[in-house]
This record gives C-alpha cells, structure tokens and sequence, in this order.
C-alpha cells in the first residue's frame, strides 16, 4: 500500500474522544482523514477509504445499539479485504468481537498513566511498540484474545492489552493518540468513572502527568500509524 496521501476513515463515537494526535499525523504525512460520529452520522462506503480507526466510547461492543452493529460489519469487511485497521479502546475491543473473542467486565478499572509490558517481534512482521511505555488507559471492559492473533502488550492488571491479527489489524486498549487537550476533554467528560480503585488515578494526577506523558506517545502514535499504513494489500 503507497504511503502517500491514503484516504482514512476515522469513527468516534462521542464528542470527548476524538482521533487527537492521529489528527496532526495524518495532516504531517498528506493523507486525508474524515472524522465520522459512528453513533449520530451514516457509515462510510468501505470503498470510500484505505485504512479505518475506531475510537474509544464508554459504551460496551456488546450492547444491543443498531449502529453497533452496522460497525461491526464495517470493521469486518476491513479484515476481510486485508486493509489496514487500528482500534483504540473500544475500537479494540470491536476488533476482538468482530474475530469472535468473548468481551467482558475485567472486575477492575483502569484509568490513568499506567505501565504497559509489549513482547519483542519480528519488526517487519508488527507494530513498533517500545518494550515498556506509559500510554493512558480509560476502560473497565478487557477481551480474550482472538484465535490467530499476536498479543503485543499486557499491563500489572490487564493481560490483553494489544494484540495484531490478521497482519492488517490493530488493537490497543491504550490510548496512544493522547495530547495534553485531549486528556482534558476526556477527563471532563468522563472523569465520573473515577471511583477508589487500585488502578485509578484521580483526575488531578492525570492532568498533572498530560503533558510529559502525551508528549512522550508521539513517537509510538506515529510509528504504530505509519507501519499500519504501509502494509500491502492483497
């Protein structure tokens, strides 16, 4: 796949979080993004872009919402037809559903800057990922991972934290997109999910840490999105 100028579809799914520093990549490497609220707003064609991201929403993949599942059928014609895809947070979890792995309620909550552990792999062959890095995490729901795919990252209290399936599909449970505008909008709009749990920090931690730590992502956000966008199709 040319890595020049590619048409991206990019579905979110509520008004706080968006495709952030996905946005300043595509504008850098000259590919034209489309912002689509998957949940208010008709699906894209499939034929009308080269890669599709899913974003995060604090609603689960297995609530009964008919733009749900017409998402789900969107993500699976992009795996079928081997073209790239990259799922954050929620998204990654529609990834694992799509491919028929089970999505539940991990019993705990992980909010805030916490450690992610990736495995070593042929760098030709996944996504370059640092051995150990601080992403920001927002989810009380993990998966299983799917049949065929590599598990790339786990956390202290989550094992499946990112996986590859399929060569041309990304999961992650992390959000490396995050910018110091974006941790703010996504702990005002969702900081009522914070509660006393062991892998919880307060939202004053969280906004304090955003910009060492989004800063930080930038690297690994673009990296993990330019090897995504260079895999050949089939």
């Amino acid at each position: 796949m040319l890595g020049i100028g590619m048409r991206i579809v990019c579905l979110t799914h509520v008004s706080f979080e968006g495709p952030a520093r996905i946005e300043s990549w595509a504008k850098l490497r000259g590919h034209k993004l489309r912002t689509v609220r998957a949940d208010l707003e008709s699906l894209p064609a499939p034929s009308s872009a080269d890669m599709l991201i899913v974003m995060g929403g604090p609603m689960s993949v297995n609530d009964e919402l008919d733009w749900l599942r017409d998402e789900a059928l969107l993500v699976e014609t992009y795996l079928r037809t081997k073209r790239p895809i990259l799922g954050v947070c929620l998204g990654a979890q529609m990834l694992a559903k799509v491919l028929g792995a089970r999505v539940y309620p991990s019993g705990v909550k992980e909010i805030g800057w916490w450690n992610v552990e990736c495995r070593e792999l042929e760098p030709a062959l996944s996504p370059p990922l640092p051995r150990g890095f601080i992403p920001l995490h927002w989810h009380g729901e993990t998966f299983d991972l799917p049949q065929g795919a590599e598990r790339l990252a786990r956390s202290e209290a989550v094992e499946n934290q990112a996986f590859l399936a399929n060569r041309n599909a990304v999961g992650l449970q992390f959000h490396i997109e995050a910018t110091p505008r974006s941790v703010e909008e996504l702990v005002a709009g969702a900081g009522k999910d914070i509660d006393s749990g062991r892998w919880q920090q307060s939202a004053e931690t969280i906004l304090a840490e955003r910009f060492a730590r989004a800063d930080a992502l930038e690297s690994t956000c673009f990296g993990v999105l330019d090897w995504l966008i260079a895999l050949p199709t089939e």
